[in-house]
């Protein structure tokens, strides 16, 4: 499903991405934040929209904020189901060689920039990437 908001002479066009990190999803993750997403879109969609997608994998890491808490924070990866040139990736091994690496050093430069750390722990498959999400709908369900 594709959305778009009506044009407006003052709000800018969207910047164009190769994907996109969203953070809407009612499932938390250990940090207690909700569970964040990288979805890979073949256009920029406008913030609030909601984009069928689906799980490819996920990234485990561990994150060290700036006073030393260190916790859990995943990304779940996912691909928008209108996404034509997605449409074959079904796993993180259908990404383009390298992707991944620049995908996890983006979370680590992000991290570093705001005086944390993050670190990749594993790359995960599409069922594990299930499960984290499952975890995270029950842990959102106990609040």
């Amino acid at each position: 499903m594709t959305a778009s908001l009506p044009s407006h002479p003052r709000r800018r066009a969207p910047r164009r991405r190769r994907f996109s990190l969203r953070f809407r999803l009612r499932a938390l993750g250990e940090d207690g934040d909700p569970l964040d997403v990288l979805l890979l879109l073949d256009e920029s969609v406008p913030p609030g929209c909601l984009v069928k997608a689906r799980l490819i994998g996920a990234i485990e890491a561990k994150q060290t904020e700036p006073d030393g808490k260190q916790m859990r924070n995943d990304r779940l990866l996912a691909v928008a189901l209108h996404a034509h040139t997605h449409q074959h990736i079904k796993t993180l091994q259908d990404l383009r060689d390298k992707l991944l690496d620049e995908i996890e050093a983006f979370f680590v430069d992000y991290h570093k920039q705001r005086g944390g750390r993050f670190k990749p722990l594993r790359r995960d498959n599409p069922r594990q990437a299930i499960k984290l999400l499952k975890n995270g709908i029950a842990a959102r369900e106990s609040e």
